[in-house]
């Protein structure tokens, strides 16, 4: 709704502007005159933490309201996930061979972005963490199809930058991991995971977390590539500790395929 519709007050934009305006002097020039909303020094006040935290919730949550996104279909995977053409590049022979998954992302964004033009672009928006690697590949296949995609970027001292093929006005940037985690699940109508270290694994595991405790409705849980999932993680050794249960191995599926993985969730119960 418009601001002039909301309120009768004079807006904090033009206030904003007036103070620029003010004559030059000791008192103005002071700290403390500042008006607290265009404060950065007092923003950045560790006082100020539950402010930045709700600010980071609310920015992001505002835009995609307004750019009438219902939800989502996640992809989490590696940044260091190359492209085919470029794995003679890669760091290790298993990033090499792994990069036949940065095509299946393309693709898979691809086809879930066609599906999601049907709705206008309001539901199934792939969204990533909006770096490079398997983040890039979903980004490019929503690009090619047309459509729009979400990109999650988080300040980092490696790997931060946003790739060229997220949506700029649906482009994020957080301080806090624990706002971005809850953005990514949100809207999530599925989640998609390719290979990838331990942000891939962090973002993995909490997801299956809140869906086996209940915190979150259960949807699609896809692993690509079953080969690097079981090398990786003995999921039967957690069933027969007991220290997870048996039932909780349903949580999710392993698939190779972008095709596989949109077939699941077209005939996904409800």
């Amino acid at each position: 709704m418009d601001d002039n519709r909301r309120s009768q007050f004079r807006d904090a934009g033009t206030d904003r502007s007036a103070a620029a305006q003010v004559p030059d002097t000791p008192q103005t020039r002071a700290p403390a005159y500042r008006l607290a909303f265009t404060d950065t020094d007092f923003m950045l006040r560790k006082d100020l933490r539950p402010v930045r935290l709700q600010l980071e919730l609310l920015k992001p949550g505002l835009i995609l309201d307004e750019r009438g996104i219902n939800s989502t279909v996640v992809l989490f995977g590696g940044a260091r996930i190359p492209e085919p053409s470029q794995k003679k590049t890669a760091r290790t022979k298993t990033l090499a061979e792994l990069s036949k998954y940065y095509d299946e992302a393309r693709e898979f964004a691809r086809l879930m972005t066609l599906k999601s033009m049907s709705t206008y672009g309001r539901d199934h928006v792939i969204a990533t963490g909006g770096g490079p690697g398997v983040m890039e590949a979903g980004n490019r296949g929503a690009a090619d199809a047309g459509g729009a995609s979400i990109g999650l970027n988080i300040v980092l001292p490696h790997e931060q930058a946003p790739n060229e093929y997220v949506t700029p006005g649906l482009c994020f940037n957080f301080h806090y991991f624990a706002i971005r985690k809850m953005h990514f699940l949100m809207r999530a109508r599925a989640i998609c995971v390719f290979p990838g270290g331990f942000g891939t694994l962090d973002e993995t595991f909490e997801a299956l977390t809140l869906i086996q405790t209940d915190r979150m409705k259960r949807v699609p849980f896809l692993l690509f590539g079953e080969e690097f999932w079981r090398r990786i993680i003995n999921w039967e050794a957690l069933a027969d500790a007991g220290t997870i249960g048996a039932e909780d191995l349903d949580l999710f599926r392993f698939v190779e395929t972008a095709a596989e993985a949109v077939e699941i969730i077209d005939n996904w119960p409800g």
